[in-house]
């Protein structure tokens, strides 16, 4: 009884999906005149998510040279987006003020320049988008575990951070002065 149960059981399996036909990519295929089963691209085509229209935005770039301006205005959600995302990613080498020392650099990593001196203070917001974007030195590209929007929210940041560090009284609004005695 137990043989006859089994039996039908077994007569039942086949190999029809393991066996079916299908094209392995790169290979020779009859079907087509070309005969590679791989088909090549529609010209034109662009990949869901990779049309990148606006080149300021996704470069940091006007006319191949770094930015002075933003892609969009920045705003005091932005600022704390920024803030954010610079405490997550950059404050490790480069501290929470901009200084250079964070905490990787003070366990023995290479020491990134202060944020502070008059060669980054005077370049223009774009700078600092492309570094995260590509890289420079020793620091790596941020452009896979950073979106655009958040690289641009960073440099935001990093513009207020100099902007603290070098501050006087007269730049303070006249209605924000007396807060500050």
């Amino acid at each position: 009884m137990v043989l006859c149960v089994l039996g039908v059981f077994v007569a039942g399996c086949r190999q029809d999906m393991h066996d079916q036909p299908k094209y392995i990519p790169l290979r020779k295929s009859t079907f087509f005149t070309d005969q590679r089963s791989a088909r090549p691209l529609v010209a034109g085509t662009v990949a869901r998510g990779q049309l990148r229209e606006d080149p300021l935005f996704f470069t940091g770039k006007v006319d191949g040279a770094d930015a002075a301006v933003f892609p969009f205005p920045i705003d005091a959600a932005r600022m704390a987006r920024g803030r954010e995302r610079f405490d997550i990613y950059c404050s490790p080498c480069h501290g929470r003020t901009g200084q250079g020392d964070g905490m990787v650099v003070r366990r023995g990593y290479r020491r990134p320049p202060t944020y502070h001196q008059d060669r980054l203070r005077e370049a223009p917001v774009g700078h600092f988008f492309d570094v995260m974007t590509n890289g420079f030195g020793a620091m790596p590209d941020y452009a896979a575990q950073i979106a655009p929007a958040d690289r641009w929210a960073i440099a935001a940041y990093i513009r207020a951070l100099q902007l603290s560090e070098h501050a006087t009284v007269q730049d303070v609004p006249a209605a924000d002065r007396d807060k500050l005695r």
